[in-house]
């Protein structure tokens, strides 16, 4: 059995391609990228269907506006920042996105580290969260922005950003003790039985 080659060995070589409307540079983009593009749809959009479609309208904006990447950066950055940016257009175009301006949120001091949950499991907990929570806290966490950069990008000051993502962050943290609290009496029930 032969091994093939890929045809594009660098980001790089795969961005002249798609400037260039290379078809297989094309199809080479959506098999490697259409699951991290997915799953970042996600983590703004829960409903699966919507999210994929989110999905779609993001890789049909980075072929139109492969022209503008630079070849300077990470063309996978380049990439993530235009379905982050689809993203929260469609949450805006839905009107999805309500932050509220409030008082900081103290977060507990007394509950287990994120890290100690499956991710799956945290993922689950982060897409109950209120949509503008769960954006911000996305944009933070997840995908690294600042919170003056969210600021903007939310039409929000930096503080409404750093209020909304300590309010996620304790929602977040009190779902995962009652959760670990459950897991420890059912843990206790099975030993009883």
């Amino acid at each position: 059995m032969t091994k093939i080659l890929p045809i594009f060995k660098t980001e790089y070589e795969l961005a002249r391609a798609l400037a260039n409307k290379d078809r297989k540079a094309y199809q080479t983009f959506y098999d490697g990228y259409s699951g991290k593009l997915l799953a970042i749809c996600l983590r703004y959009i829960s409903d699966k269907m919507t999210a994929e479609d989110v999905m779609v309208e993001s890789i049909m904006k980075i072929f139109e506006k492969i022209g503008q990447f630079n070849f300077t950066g990470s063309f996978e950055g380049w990439v993530k920042r235009i379905v982050v940016n689809e993203a929260l257009m469609f949450l805006r175009s839905k009107k999805m996105i309500e932050v509220d301006i409030d008082e900081m949120v103290q977060l507990p001091t007394d509950v287990s580290p994120l890290e100690d949950f499956e991710a799956e499991e945290l993922m689950k907990i982060i897409n109950e969260l209120p949509v503008g929570y769960k954006t911000v806290f996305n944009l933070y966490a997840i995908e690294g922005y600042s919170h003056a950069e969210i600021g903007n990008m939310l039409n929000i000051s930096e503080g409404t950003s750093k209020s909304q993502l300590s309010r996620a962050r304790a929602i977040l943290q009190e779902k995962l003790k009652k959760n670990e609290q459950r897991d420890i009496e059912n843990k206790y029930n099975e030993k009883r039985k």
